[in-house]
């Protein structure tokens, strides 16, 4: 797997899934919102843990700058 993800863009998905994260265990999202945002998040902390995202693979897109 090659990155494709810029620091911001990985630093976004981080941090979508820890609000999610905190939104749920603090109460504020519950039933199927909670479901939704909560799979969003884990695939989003997933992909941002490893520097790539399969989707941007594959439709040919990079947010990775070029060296």
């Amino acid at each position: 797997m090659k990155a494709n993800l810029h620091s911001l863009d990985r630093t976004g998905r981080l941090l979508f899934a820890v609000v999610v994260a905190v939104l749920y265990y603090t109460g504020t999202i519950t039933g199927t919102l909670a479901m939704v945002l909560g799979i969003a998040a884990i695939v989003l902390l997933l992909t941002g843990l490893v520097n790539f995202c399969p989707l941007y693979a594959a439709l040919g897109i990079s947010t990775k700058p070029k060296n």
